[in-house]
C-alpha cells in the first residue's frame, strides 16, 4: 500500500499496487493533477480519512522534530494515513519525510532525491540569539520570535 501526497499527482508517480490519499489533497490540486487523482480513485485508490489518534502521533512526532510549523493540516492528515495503514509514504515534502522518520515509516520520494538524515530542528531566538530545543510562541527571555535552525 502507498499513500500518496500531492506531488505524486502533480509529478505523476506510477502507482505500483493499492494506493490511498487523504480528501485535502483533492483541495491542493489542479488541472491535470486533479484529473489523475480521479482516475486513481476511479481504478480503486482508496481515500481515508485517519483517526484522531494516529493525527495525534503525528502531530506530536512533527513537535519533536521540529517540522509542526511547516506541515499544514493536509500534511500531517497524509502522515497519519501513511501511519495507520501500515503504508509507504510518497511525497517529494522534506518536512514530512523527516517526520515520516521520526515514525519509522517508509518514503519514497517522487521527483527528488529524499532526505540524507533525519533532523530534530532547534529554534533560535531572533532577538538575543539563545537557542531552545522546542518551538515556543516567543523568546522566554526577550520576548523576540523563534526562527527554525539546523541543530548542525
Amino acid at each position: 500500500m502507498h499513500v500518496l501526497d500531492s506531488s505524486a499527482f502533480i509529478d505523476e508517480y506510477d502507482v505500483d499496487g493499492p494506493a490511498a490519499t487523504v480528501p485535502g489533497v483533492r483541495e491542493e490540486l489542479k488541472d491535470a493533477a486533479s484529473y489523475r487523482l480521479t482516475a486513481l480513485e476511479g481504478s480503486g485508490m482508496r481515500v481515508h480519512v485517519p483517526d484522531a489518534a494516529a493525527v495525534r502521533r503525528v502531530e506530536d512526532a512533527a513537535t519533536r522534530t521540529g517540522d509542526a510549523d511547516v506541515l499544514s493540516e493536509t500534511d500531517v492528515r497524509v502522515l497519519a494515513a501513511a501511519l495507520e495503514l501500515d503504508a509507504v509514504l510518497v511525497t517529494d515534502d522534506y518536512a514530512m519525510q523527516n517526520v515520516a522518520g521520526a515514525l519509522d515509516l517508509t518514503v519514497e520520494g517522487v521527483s527528488k532525491d529524499g532526505i540524507t538524515e533525519r533532523r530534530d530542528w532547534n529554534f533560535q531566538c531572533q532577538g538575543c540569539g539563545r537557542e531552545f530545543d522546542e518551538d515556543r510562541e516567543r523568546c522566554p527571555v526577550c520576548g523576540s520570535d523563534l526562527a527554525r535552525k539546523n541543530p548542525n
